[in-house]
């Protein structure tokens, strides 16, 4: 049964009638641009087929009724009356209700049915999505255009300002402005996208190492403050700002942490541009290369890679048709990413499953993904 009709039919069993919308938003993979979007550089991510959908229809009454299937709970709140009371996923959706009407729109209550397929905790962004479709949602009924740079910039303002999580803008502004069949290329210092193909013949495989972190508790603030510092050191509004040459130059008075995180910032930026780059000339090979420096740049230098991580990578390093392989996403746990010869992707995918389970003692989970479009309409 697809998410589609599993939410239309549990909206029809909890409300009685047929839902009057249906709306989606895409979990995301990035290919390359690691810890890079809060530092006004760049990122490269894809929006996936793992999406979160909600099946709702307005209420009068300014309240939102949301019951999520996968966890089999509900919230009820008044758009007159927000109040942060960490009920977990139903914040998101108040978050993003706060947000808006912080930014003047004027909302309309529903009520709706939510599921999704997007792994929680594994760096998908299934958050993002929750975000996303929560906004679209708003959006059908209340009226207002849909301005996908502007929903990611209150979907972010929602998880930094109501959810307490200091995320940068990747994840929701690809949730939002996804294109099926390609990756973006974001300058999060504008928002800019370029739309850039995937190589020919070519696949994207998540490996999910089936370990978990809260990111919230992590060491993402420390590390964005560790970026921050380094910012003020050269002068400049952000490590964006600051080119390799003048890294070298001048890093001599950083400690050596801090020295070690700019240096990543700095080179991933260059990193993540070098690969939009070949993606518009195809080249697979020169991608790969400049993802496989990124996991060595993540793992030594921002220290954000972890013991399963680092063998799920080798082992999708190791497998025939394999381009290249990262780590993705916040950190420490959860998902690498592959670049992998289409023919081959379903061979890669079960032998990679294999060679890590026996290495880790862990059982994967693995999907071949294509690129979706973003948070949309689809009733």
């Amino acid at each position: 049964m697809s998410l589609q009709t599993h939410v239309t039919q549990a909206f029809q069993i909890h409300f009685g009638a047929a839902p009057a919308f249906v709306v989606r938003a895409p979990g995301r993979v990035n290919l390359i641009g690691e810890h890079t979007d809060y530092n006004d550089g760049f990122v490269l991510p894809m929006a996936i087929d793992h999406a979160v959908w909600i099946a709702l229809r307005l209420r009068q009454d300014g309240q939102v009724h949301v019951h999520s299937l996968d966890l089999d709970r509900s919230t009820t709140f008044d758009l007159a009356a927000l109040r942060y009371q960490d009920e977990g996923w139903a914040e998101y959706v108040k978050g993003v209700a706060w947000a808006l009407q912080e930014a003047g729109y004027a909302l309309i209550g529903w009520e709706g049915v939510l599921a999704g397929d997007v792994p929680r905790g594994a760096g998908l962004s299934s958050s993002a999505a929750v975000e996303l479709a929560t906004a679209r949602a708003f959006q059908v009924v209340s009226g207002f255009p849909w301005d996908p740079p502007a929903m990611a910039r209150l979907g972010q303002k929602a998880e930094n300002q109501w959810v307490g999580m200091n995320c940068g803008i990747m994840d929701q502004m690809i949730s939002a402005a996804g294109e099926a069949g390609h990756a973006l290329l974001i300058d999060c210092r504008n928002l800019e996208t370029t739309s850039v193909p995937l190589p020919p013949d070519t696949v994207v495989v998540i490996l999910d190492t089936a370990t978990r972190r809260g990111l919230v508790d992590s060491a993402y603030n420390e590390r964005r403050a560790q970026c921050e510092a380094a910012a003020r050191y050269f002068g400049l509004p952000a490590l964006r700002d600051v080119s390799m040459e003048r890294f070298v130059a001048d890093a001599g008075g950083l400690d050596e942490v801090t020295m070690r995180r700019a240096r990543h910032v700095i080179s991933e930026n260059a990193r993540t541009v070098a690969a939009a780059e070949a993606m518009q000339r195809g080249d697979a090979v020169g991608l790969g290369r400049l993802m496989d420096a990124s996991h060595v740049s993540m793992r030594d230098d921002f220290e954000i890679s972890g013991p399963a991580l680092n063998i799920m990578v080798a082992c999708a390093q190791e497998e025939p048709g394999c381009f290249g392989a990262r780590m993705t996403g916040g950190g420490f746990a959860g998902c690498a990413v592959a670049l992998v010869q289409a023919s081959m992707a379903e061979e890669f995918a079960a032998n990679v499953a294999a060679r890590y389970q026996a290495r880790a003692d862990l059982t994967p989970a693995v999907y071949v993904c294509e690129a979706s479009e973003g948070a949309s309409i689809v009733l």
